[in-house]
């Protein structure tokens, strides 16, 4: 099993060309064709290349967020093309174990060529010709079917009316969590796609509006700022909803917006130019968030969140009631209106394999995703585990904090102390935790506001 070389490429492709039903197909992106021999002999040509850009089988199986999907796309790989040469039958179980050869090598000859490892792999095959016989033999997983849309130039996607069947084959035996997960493992990273610029938090009609509010927020800065507080503070919020945490990074973000987004924004343009709208940088960041009033900020902040209600990220309570200390009803509803969203059953508080946390850690990992929730809960399920699982599904979490992690009580009532935490904690609104003793938000670092010297 070895890559075909640059001189090879040109007959590769020939044969596809003349033998495969397909055709050869076009190379584009990070694309590897591998050439697989018997004792000397070309026994079977594959091609891989990139994914498709979403499958809702293989997005369902995966579980990822549609972030996390964005940014880690080249993380999975398509076989485009697989065909063995010679006459058919000539070679019993050739097929599959060409294919089982091109899986083992494949994560390593792709990294040594692109520079990272992928984790999943994904294949079609027309259900009406083929049954899949040889990735059945070499444990691909069937998920589904594509939706039956073919790539048009002028429509760009056109109905075809006949779906192909959806097959995954893990590259790595944790590769589903892998791709979920907060962060990718470190030769993986260089597959990570940084989201594109000028991808908001919030739609334009909201970032006008939150400007419109940060206009009567006092500058703690000198009359003649070139930058206006109103589009530093809007600019500071929406990194901070985007899950910015320090100077540097609301600097990057601020960075990203598009032209346009920046002309919207009110920002300042460059002299000497038509459409060259300037982005505060950090020095100015710092200047503001130094020397900022907090509780004003938070309030000001709060209550725009407050109107904004019902187009902002919805809220979801995982709440559990035991019914005559024998069944207990574990419920993701709906803060608003307490319509349930999911429902498991346990069978004791804490303790068993079937307690309530046992129970919320099943429900939560049974979701598909969590974009744009917030889900809140009681101390019970102050746990790692279900924090993790909230963050891996593209959700927030806002959980309460008793004595039963007396380390992240003391934590939180550290941070409580600083009248700049009010920047998280104000906001939030009443019916988002039960009388909590505290609460940690889920990317829990403390605020670039608390901090009164710039991050390395």
């Amino acid at each position: 099993m070895r890559v075909a070389t640059a001189a090879e490429v040109a007959w590769f492709d020939a044969q596809l060309a003349t033998s495969h039903y397909l055709g050869a197909g076009r190379s584009v992106g990070d694309y590897l064709r591998q050439i697989v021999t018997v004792r000397g002999r070309v026994a079977a040509l594959l091609a891989w290349g990139p994914a498709c850009y979403a499958l809702k089988d293989r997005d369902r199986w995966i579980g990822w967020s549609a972030n996390q999907r964005m940014e880690r796309l080249k993380l999975v790989v398509q076989n485009r093309r697989f065909l063995v040469l010679g006459e058919k039958g000539a070679t019993p179980n050739l097929a599959s174990q060409a294919m089982g050869a091109a899986l083992r090598a494949l994560p390593a000859q792709w990294q040594e060529n692109f520079g990272y490892r992928p984790l999943l792999a994904e294949s079609f095959t027309d259900p009406e010709a083929y049954a899949g016989t040889c990735y059945k033999a070499s444990n691909w997983e069937p998920v589904g079917f594509s939706a039956g849309y073919t790539r048009h130039r002028a429509d760009f996607y056109g109905p075809n009316e006949r779906p192909k069947r959806l097959w995954l084959r893990a590259l790595d035996a944790q590769a589903r969590r892998h791709l979920g997960a907060v962060a990718v493992p470190t030769d993986c990273a260089g597959g990570v796609i940084a989201p594109p610029s000028g991808v908001l938090p919030v739609s334009r009609p909201q970032m006008l509006s939150l400007e419109e509010v940060f206009r009567q927020a006092p500058d703690p800065r000198a009359k003649n700022a070139r930058f206006r507080i109103g589009p530093v503070l809007t600019l500071i919020a929406m990194a901070l909803l985007a899950g910015r945490r320090d100077i540097a990074e609301i600097a990057r973000f601020a960075s990203t917006l598009s032209p346009t987004q920046r002309h919207q924004l009110g920002l300042p343009r460059k002299r000497g130019t038509q459409a060259f709208y300037q982005v505060p940088g950090y020095a100015v960041f710092y200047q503001v968030l130094t020397r900022l009033d907090p509780a004003a900020f938070a309030a000001l902040l709060g209550g725009w969140l407050q109107t904004r209600a019902g187009t902002l990220p919805q809220a979801l309570a995982l709440d559990g009631k035991m019914i005559r200390d024998h069944l207990g009803l574990l419920t993701l509803a709906q803060h608003e209106d307490g319509a349930p969203q999911a429902v498991a059953i346990y069978d004791q508080k804490e303790g068993t394999e079937r307690c309530e946390p046992s129970a919320a850690t099943a429900l939560l990992t049974g979701r598909s995703a969590l974009d744009d929730k917030i889900v809140t809960a009681d101390a019970l399920h102050c746990q790692k585990t279900t924090a993790r699982i909230i963050a891996e599904k593209g959700g927030d979490y806002l959980l309460q904090i008793k004595g039963n992690p007396p380390k992240l009580l003391a934590q939180a009532e550290a941070l409580n102390a600083q009248a700049s935490t009010s920047l998280f904690f104000s906001p939030i609104p009443a019916t988002a935790a039960s009388s909590p003793e505290a609460s940690t938000p889920s990317r829990s670092n403390p605020s670039p506001l608390t901090s009164p010297t710039p991050a390395p």
